[in-house]
Parts: structure tokens; sequence; C-alpha cells
């Protein structure tokens, strides 16, 4: 079967759309997480939106390469989740559970593409999948710490570091104002659970 031909192709551009979707959606979220003063949480989702940048890619890459000609459109119908809005704890939540369907739907996708003969794209669905998974465990862990206000408060003592200085400290509570550099408590690194 030729990729032109199949449900995968347009399992890829669907993946591609959401994939895009999904790193411009979590630019949105970092732009908040800046704009509220928390620049290392920004940090670690901007990483993330790079992720899924490169999953569009890779999925836009096995669209260019099943033609020698140019694709000129692919017609694909598919919702996208246009959920969140400007509140960032709760956009932590609905990440997670967009993550989590992506997961579920690269699943289906690898299982066709496997149907099809098309063994590298299935694993490039089934790997994209994992990489899913964990994205929707870090925004969920988020999440929980900044839905529960333990984000920069703990019940022991841990590493604080701060991400403009490096400077570290052990103590239950991360500072207000980094003590060596003056950056604010949004600096400090989050301990993040794997």
């Amino acid at each position: 079967m030729k990729l032109l031909e199949s449900k995968t192709i347009h399992n890829l551009a669907r993946s591609f759309a959401g994939e895009t979707q999904a790193s411009t959606r979590y630019k949105f979220i970092e732009y908040g997480a800046r704009n509220e003063g928390f620049n290392y949480l920004a940090e670690v989702i901007d990483k993330i939106a790079f992720n899924e940048f490169n999953h569009g890619r890779m999925f836009y890459t096995y669209i260019q390469e099943a033609s020698p000609k140019l694709i000129e459109n692919i017609d694909i119908t598919a919702g996208y989740p246009f959920r969140e809005k400007w509140n960032l704890v709760e956009n932590l939540k609905l990440a997670a559970e967009d993550e989590e369907h992506d997961r579920q739907l690269y699943k289906e996708f690898e299982k066709t593409a496997r149907e099809e003969g098309f063994e590298e794209i299935a694993n490039l669905f089934a790997m994209t999948a994992s990489v899913e998974e964990c994205h929707k465990k870090l925004f969920l862990d988020l999440y929980n710490q900044f839905s529960t206000d333990t984000a920069y408060k703990k019940n022991k003592k841990i590493k604080w570091k701060c991400s403009t200085c490096g400077y570290e400290a052990e103590l239950t509570e991360a500072w207000d104002k980094c003590p060596l550099c003056q950056a604010e408590q949004g600096f400090v690194m989050l301990e993040l659970r794997d």
C-alpha cells in the first residue's frame, strides 16, 4: 500500500495539526506563567512546547516523504481542544488531559499504521505516545503542586536552587527573593517528580 493512499497519511496529518496546536497552546500557558512571575515553570512548559513542535516536525517529515511531488492538501476532519482559559493552574490540569487524549489517539494510529504495513511510522506513533504519557505526568505533578500550594513549600527540607545564579539551600520553603542575586521566587527550580 502506498502511504498517500492510506489511513496512515490522514493520521499523520491529524497528528501534525494536533502537535502544532498543542505547541502553541503550551506557549500560551508559558506566557501566562511568565506573566504571573513563575519563570522557572515557564521554562519547563517551554521545553514541553518544543517537544510538541518536534513531534509535529516528525509527522510532517513523513508526510513530505510520501511523494516526490508537492502535496497540495490532505483533507482531514478532527476536533482539537480550545478549553484553556487564562487560569494557569486549571490550564496545567487541562494540558494533562490533552496529553492523555493524544496518547490514546497515537496508540490507535500506531495500530492502523502496523495493519497497513508502515512499521516505521507505527514506531513513531508508539514512541510519541510514550512521551505524551511523560508530559501528562509532569503536567499533573505541576497541577497538584500549584493547586495545593506546595510548589514552593514542602513538609521536609529539600534543596532549592535559583535558576538565575545557581544559589542552593536546603529549606522547607523556597525564599521569596534569592539571597544571592535577588531573583524572585518564580525563578526557583521546582522539584519535579518523574
